[in-house]
């Protein structure tokens, strides 16, 4: 187990840097840590069988004694996702905004978890936090959701502003723009670290406002004929809002197809974030609306396979049938390695007639970033002037791009950090001082594996390789009692009994060719028969199936 220097104050990327999601940062002072987040990813085509990645929290379990505390910035799922799979493990109270609580506590109920976690409310302008030798603040920042918050981290060896997600909006749908007079100040008494978002740093510019959004579709909304379907991330609260304000000036009804967007509506509710705004409709009562009259706000703007927007483009959901001239818009961004994914809903949405808009398609905006381009980053280090910055939450690319803009705005040490980098912030020159070992789960149906856990390894080789299984019976001598059964799956068309039958004839060729003593034998017969089959596939087919054999001997 890595020893931390206790008179070292540390900033420990778990999970999040290096990928999108799976977000887990640690700050170690004084034998206490203190944890920012707790998100889940997305897996891809390298997990099958497996939708959701969580950071292993092994390093943390075994400092659980030495926990303050867990403080979410906001209620995306790459940063709250994990923590009701993850908290029993920790056992440690939470602190969040209130619409992030409203999340939380629907998701601590699902999970049974509701009376066992202390969660907390922390607004801003609110006094500091005292979490052990943290001083922990929240600053108000606009984002894509509500009630997203920055931390200001406060020791006796320096401050530290966690930004977390952010962009500077001017004129945001719901709540207020960043408080930007909190950065100053900030600044003012001094930073020592900012560890920030990279999401869109490669991108010059800024990222524009909600409220262009919401005059963009509605110009869109006039434009089209039909249905209208409108695929987004079910927590962007604020297009939701936008949308609903849309279809409204529009004449139309707005009605949700997918359960999280019916969670994250009503949570948005509770706060006050959709007031003034008719109920939507649920999806079921759509039927009854003319096709003109009618918004569905779907779930699946990144080509998940079980989400709404999927099963309406293969005709699969039983509630909503879109029709030639009717319209989908994407109002969201690919997240890198969706791409293929999304390209197969649209064709399947094109072969059927139906008229696809994306934020490149139209003059119209109908969509902004929740996070900030180069100028508004550039804002933030001209605000708080940080001695260091350490960019998160990217991949490689975006942390590096990070990177260099910090080095053009002369901050004096940058640090790219890898997942497990134990950075040292104060005393002395910032370093990476040491590295603990992190990991990513994978949620497998009930259960928590290992991304490398040896069934997903056997469903990955299955997918390329297929399978061959075999039965044999013998007598004690190993003589064959019954035919061998032998059963492919993927390696020959159903029915193709002539290829399983060459594999028994192989498998009556190699038992001829062993004694009677290695016939006696269960584990050498069997393991002669598997490398036999596979060594026979691998000739014939040219590709070496997972080979299984079941031996009974009577």
């Amino acid at each position: 187990m890595t020893e931390l220097n206790p008179d070292e104050l540390c900033f420990i990327p778990l999970g999040g840097s290096e990928q999108f999601g799976i977000n887990l940062n640690c700050y170690a002072y004084k034998d206490r840590l203190l944890v920012v987040d707790c998100g889940i990813g997305f897996a891809d085509e390298r997990f099958p069988g497996i939708d959701l990645l969580l950071p292993d929290p092994a390093f943390l379990e075994e400092n659980k004694d030495a926990l303050e505390g867990i403080v979410i910035t906001h209620a995306h799922e790459d940063h709250v996702g994990a923590l009701v799979h993850i908290w029993p493990r920790l056992r440690c109270p939470v602190y969040c905004s209130p619409f992030t609580a409203a999340i939380l506590n629907h998701k601590l109920q699902e999970a049974g978890l509701i009376r066992d976690v202390n969660v907390q409310i922390v607004r801003p302008g609110k006094a500091f936090k005292m979490l052990g030798p943290f001083r922990v603040g929240v600053v108000h920042v606009a984002h894509s959701i509500p009630d997203t918050r920055s931390l200001i981290i406060e020791t006796d060896l320096g401050r530290i502003v966690h930004s977390g997600d952010w962009n500077l909006d001017p004129a945001p749908v719901l709540g207020k723009p960043t408080d930007e007079e909190a950065f100053i100040r900030a600044g003012e008494e001094g930073v020592l670290a900012y560890v920030g978002d990279s999401t869109n740093s490669a991108v010059p510019g800024r990222a524009g406002s909600e409220s262009d959004v919401e005059k963009g579709l509605e110009e869109v909304f006039a434009e089209c004929k039909g249905r209208i379907a409108v695929t987004m991330f079910a927590s962007n609260i604020g297009r939701m809002r936008s949308v609903a304000l849309a279809a409204q000036a529009s004449g139309r009804s707005v009605a949700l197809a997918g359960r999280s967007l019916h969670t994250m509506a009503g949570a948005a509710r509770s706060c006050g974030y959709l007031e003034g705004l008719p109920e939507f409709l649920d999806i079921g009562d759509a039927k009854d609306i003319p096709a003109g009259n009618l918004v569905i706000i779907v779930t699946g703007s990144q080509g998940e396979a079980r989400a709404a927007l999927a099963r309406i483009a293969k005709g699969e959901f039983r509630d909503v049938q879109l029709d030639r001239g009717d319209t989908v818009i994407f109002s969201a961004r690919p997240i890198p390695g969706n791409e293929k994914d999304i390209n197969t809903v649209k064709n399947n949405l094109v072969a059927g007639g139906i008229k696809i808009i994306t934020p490149d398609d139209t003059k119209h905006r109908i969509h902004v970033s929740g996070h900030p381009c180069r100028d508004e980053i550039i804002d933030m280090y001209n605000w708080l002037k940080p001695r260091i910055v350490i960019p998160v939450h990217g991949e490689r690319v975006q942390l590096e791009a990070h990177a260099d803009l910090a080095r053009e705005c002369q901050i004096k040490h940058v640090i790219v950090p890898v997942n497990g980098a134990v950075i040292r912030l104060a005393p002395g020159v910032p370093e990476t001082v040491d590295h603990v070992e992190t990991a990513v789960l994978a949620i497998d149906q009930n259960r928590l594996i290992p991304v490398d856990h040896q069934s997903i390894a056997a469903r990955r080789k299955l997918q390329f390789t297929g399978a061959a299984h075999v039965t044999l019976v013998v007598d004690a001598r190993g003589n064959l009692m019954r035919d061998p059964q032998v059963t492919t799956e993927g390696l020959c068309d159903p029915g193709e009994d002539d290829f399983e039958e060459r594999i028994v004839n192989e498998i009556d060729e190699i038992l001829e060719d062993l004694t009677w003593e290695e016939r006696a034998d269960d584990k050498f017969l069997t393991e002669e028969i598997r490398i036999g089959v596979r060594r026979f596939c691998a000739h014939i087919l040219g590709i070496k199936p997972k080979t299984s054999v079941h031996l009974v001997r009577l």
